[in-house]
Formats: C-alpha cells, sequence, structure tokens
C-alpha cells in the first residue's frame, strides 16, 4: 500500500469556540470535542507538526461584552481565559486519544498551562507533541485569529487551517440564499478589499506581509482537516498573487 504524503509538514489548526459548542450554541460538546480529537490524531499518525489556537465565543465573547458597556479591556481578558478552559478541554480530549499534547497560555497561569515561550513549543512539536496555544496574544484588543497568525509565524507553521461551519469562502452567505458563489481561491488583497469574513484585518495583513496561505474548510464534514493536510482541493485557499 502506498503510503500519502502530506502537503504540508507544519500546520496551524485555527477552531472557533462555537465549534466546541455543537448543537447547543454555548459550552462544550463533549462527543464535538472528542470527534475533533480523533480528526487531530489522524493527522498527528501522519507525522505532521500540529499547533492549535482556539476561540472563546463558546465561554464569552468580548466584543460582545463591551458592546454592552463593559469595559472592553476587562471584556478581553476574560474572554482570554475562556480560550485557556477551551484549550484545557481539548487538551484532555487529545490525551484520552493518546496524543501527548501540551498548552502554553500567553497569560502565565503555572498551574494550569505553560506560559508561552517559542522555542519551548518548537521543541515539543519536533518531539510530536501537539501544542495548544491559549489566552490569545495576551493582550486586549487583539482576537484569536491576529494570534493564530502570529503563532504560525512564530512557529514555522507552512499554512493556517482556518476550520469553519461552511465549506470556504462565498460571494454572500450561503445560508441565505442558493445564489451564493463559493470562491475555490482568492488573494490577501481580495479578502482586504471586500471585506470577506475569512479572518480580520490585522490577521489577514499579518498573513499577506509574511506570505502565510490560509486554507478555510468546513470542520463539521468529518475527515475534512486530514483532507486538507494531504492536498485535497476542499474549502477555499487565501495566498499570495
Amino acid at each position: 500500500m502506498e503510503l500519502v504524503k502530506p502537503k504540508y509538514s507544519k500546520i496551524l489548526l485555527k477552531l472557533s469556540g462555537e465549534a466546541l459548542a455543537g448543537r447547543q450554541g454555548y459550552g462544550i460538546d463533549p462527543e464535538i470535542i472528542a470527534s475533533i480529537a480523533a480528526e487531530i490524531r489522524e493527522v498527528v499518525d501522519l507525522g505532521v507538526q500540529v499547533a492549535l489556537v482556539i476561540g472563546g465565543g463558546n465561554i464569552f465573547r468580548g466584543v460582545a461584552a463591551a458592546s454592552r458597556g463593559m469595559d472592553r479591556a476587562s471584556a478581553d481578558y476574560m474572554g482570554m481565559l475562556a480560550t485557556v478552559m477551551n484549550s484545557l478541554a481539548l487538551q484532555d480530549a487529545l490525551e484520552k486519544v493518546g496524543v501527548v499534547t501540551r498548552v502554553q497560555s500567553a497569560i502565565e497561569m503555572q498551574e494550569v498551562a505553560e506560559p508561552y515561550i517559542r522555542r519551548r513549543a518548537v521543541r515539543h512539536l519536533e518531539k510530536g507533541r501537539v501544542v495548544i496555544f491559549g489566552a490569545g496574544t495576551g493582550n486586549p484588543y487583539f482576537t484569536t485569529d491576529t494570534a493564530a497568525s502570529l503563532r504560525a509565524m512564530e512557529i514555522g507553521a507552512e499554512v493556517i487551517l482556518k476550520a469553519t461551519k461552511v465549506d470556504g469562502v462565498y460571494n454572500a452567505d450561503p445560508a441565505k440564499g442558493k445564489t451564493a458563489v463559493k470562491y475555490p481561491s482568492l488573494t490577501y488583497l481580495d479578502v482586504l478589499k471586500m471585506g470577506l469574513q475569512v479572518m480580520d484585518a490585522t490577521a489577514t495583513s499579518l498573513c499577506m506581509d509574511n506570505n502565510l496561505p490560509i486554507v478555510v474548510f468546513d470542520l463539521t464534514c468529518r475527515g475534512n482537516i486530514k483532507k486538507v493536510v494531504l492536498g485535497e482541493g476542499i474549502g477555499t485557499i487565501v495566498k499570495g498573487e
């Protein structure tokens, strides 16, 4: 049997907090998180180095709280703590399927996670461990999308895999109408000019400046993480000209 060679050897997977909530819409669905862990295990078994950044929207969304009058910095710090909770939950799920995992937090909390140290993260990845980066960038006013772009660059990832609930980027909301057209590929400038909801402008600009491709794909379809890593043409790729 011929072994299939992965297209990427080091990836950063960006998950939204909502992805962990499943149909309940909030909190963490144990079945969903176990399914994601099993998919990540398949990718790790290919010999691919895997790092993750998870949002916190299933527990607390800083921007939404700030819009209702809460101090934005305080709200963002609460959001960062929510991402650490999600990171610990995913670490537990991954270790249950036999994947050695480390959580590194941008906000120091020694009892539950390692502090974020770039060289240590790279070393963990080289040893075949999965590294989950929690607490965003550690700074308010920055999203977990920006944290994903930043960490991907720091560890030398070849691609950001942005997991969503739709199978790519469309010119309109595909849930609201059948006329929405999917883009197979886009440039960073296309995304910025058209204001497409791939990642926020700061994250997209960071990727553009460092020529780091982003693949947007559907997480709800089983096996898609592995398909993207193997180079199958699913989702939408955002890259340079």
